[in-house]
């Protein structure tokens, strides 16, 4: 029957390997993959992911350059203390992709409307699991020697267009968690945005606006921002700027739950990275895999790392009007950190709340009526416009992709993505997922799971069993559980030395990559640690 189907649209079988999504992530994956020759699909008509569609005028990157480069091609001016601009990294990108001519694996404008699973078609069943995956085998070869997975590609640009069929037998998945599929809070009867007069957006339409198009949306507007993370608060600021003057209006950001802002990285004088970002920082903190003799001593060193937050906290209050805004969080910088919710604030967020352009309103419900917004204290909020800085349903979009059996098998009882050295779902065969798990760094982290997983391809080392590779996940997530209450945003930020450490040990890599101990214990680690020259 399948083959049957098949006749009916074009097939094509060019490649082992398949890529979908050319943002970070499937740049990355193409690069250490390339001696396989993949073929990426890229729904859009540019590499670059989030930072080309879902960016602001003042969408800048959270991080400093020499955090966020690839560990073979360092940014022009990778000392520059300056954050640089959503455009400059996508200047970075492209420069890293046409320098090793990784733009001639990419098919732009193919949209990935559906995968199929046909490795039960065959015969032989070397390197691949039954849809009724064992929990106790072996994962197998990562390469099948013959298709494993079939997708079907449309064209982005015309949706009636023919499917085209590609068979592959390893697919990378490289969507990533943010863009496409939009979270719109849901309302009760007559209390939507159908009630409202004015104009409701979210952040990823008004991302798609050019910068004229943006200011006067809300320009002379009363504007409300529902959410406090990093969109909203660049949401907020341009409303405010964009607001100056006689006729300007305040924007309002409608809180629900409050998150640790920092303007920089230096907290009283110290460099930011000597608390979380060392071996000798991260030593405080849980790690999954750890001895008898390391948890007894995270367990005494509970108190230091309570200590570690409040000194970071009582300079974030310092620094901060938080307590005059009513914006301090009730939960510790920790949390924030261990869940990859820290955000850096524009320099000139505060001083427009200073001057009224900006205001806070804290709510945990909140409705829409013919003028505006409507909270449960029976409070008002006239507004024309309402942007919607709600985040996006990155399982959902995931999800919509994958075939039965596996899509019910992609999140485990705890609503989080189980992958193997966040790459690798045990029950889900000859598929990996890059860019799902978050960290500090996650173009670091990207690459040195590319790297892992090329060698994992080339069967340069074999995967753990199914079973040692489920327990090794629920041992991470019982650390972020232990560590935050936001763990299901799955981030490894406070033992990502211990990840990428164990990541090398697999590849027979040294895990100390630093030239000394005083380096090895008091330096943060970057993607140049991870360089394949230290190894010759």
């Amino acid at each position: 029957m399948a083959a049957q189907q098949l006749n009916q649209f074009q097939f094509h079988s060019v490649s082992k390997i398949g890529i979908i999504g050319a943002g970070i992530s499937g740049i990355a994956a193409a690069k250490q993959l390339s001696g396989h020759s993949p073929v990426v699909f890229e729904a859009t008509n540019s590499i670059g992911g989030v930072w080309k569609h879902c960016s602001f005028a003042s969408t800048k990157l959270q991080t400093p350059r020499c955090d966020f480069e690839f560990s073979d091609y360092p940014w022009s001016e990778r000392d520059n203390a300056n954050f640089p601009s959503h455009v400059e990294v996508l200047e970075y990108l492209h420069g890293y992709a046409t320098h090793f001519d990784l733009l001639k694996f990419v098919k732009f404008g193919s949209k990935v409307v559906e995968i199929r699973y046909v490795g039960d078609d065959h015969s032989t069943t070397t390197g691949t699991h039954s849809s009724e995956n064992s929990t106790s085998g072996e994962y197998g070869n990562l390469l099948a020697c013959h298709p494993v997975w079939e997708v079907g590609v449309q064209s982005s640009n015309n949706p009636d267009s023919t499917i085209e069929w590609y068979g592959f037998e390893f697919i990378v998945v490289c969507i990533g968690k943010y863009g496409d599929i939009p979270i719109i809070p849901t309302f009760p009867r007559n209390k939507g945005q159908e009630v409202f007069k004015g104009k409701v957006m979210h952040s990823m339409d008004y991302s798609k606006l050019d910068q004229e198009a943006a200011r006067e949306l809300v320009k002379g507007k009363k504007v409300a921002v529902m959410g406090y993370k990093k969109s909203a608060i660049d949401l907020a600021l341009e409303c405010a700027e964009a607001n100056q003057g006689p006729d300007g209006q305040p924007c309002t950001m409608v809180v629900r739950t409050l998150h640790w802002t920092v303007p920089s990285y230096w907290i009283w004088g110290l460099p930011f990275f000597l608390f979380y970002s060392t071996r000798s920082s991260q030593f405080l903190h849980e790690r999954p895999n750890q001895s008898f003799l390391k948890a007894l001593f995270c367990l005494f060193s509970s108190p230091m790392r309570k200590v570690v937050s409040k000194f970071i906290e009582s300079y974030l209050l310092w620094k901060l009007p938080l307590v005059k805004y009513g914006l301090k969080p009730e939960h510790s910088f920790l949390e924030d950190y261990a869940s990859c919710q820290m955000a850096i604030l524009p320099e000139n967020f505060f001083p427009e709340a200073d001057k009224g352009n900006i205001k806070f309103k804290r709510a945990s419900k909140w409705w829409f009526y013919d003028g505006g917004v409507e909270f449960e204290d029976n409070t008002r909020l006239e507004a024309d416009v309402v942007l919607l800085a709600t985040g996006y349903d990155g399982k959902k979009k995931l999800q919509s992709v994958l075939p039965e059996p596996f899509r019910s098998l992609m999140l485990d009882s705890s609503g989080t993505m189980p992958l193997y050295r966040g790459t690798i779902h045990p029950l889900i065969p000859n598929m990996a997922f890059v860019g799902f798990i978050e960290s500090v760094s996650n173009l670091h982290t990207a690459e040195l799971r590319c790297k892992w997983l090329s060698r994992v391809v080339d069967n340069k080392f074999k995967l753990p069993s199914v079973k040692e590779m489920l327990d090794q996940i629920t041992r991470e997530m019982e650390v972020m559980k232990r560590t935050t209450r936001f763990y299901k945003r799955h981030c490894i930020s406070t033992f990502s030395i211990n990840h990428s450490d164990e990541i090398c040990e697999e590849m027979r890599w040294k895990s100390w990559r630093k030239s000394n101990w005083l380096s090895e214990a008091f330096s943060p680690y970057n993607s140049r640690d991870y360089n394949e020259e230290k190894e010759d």
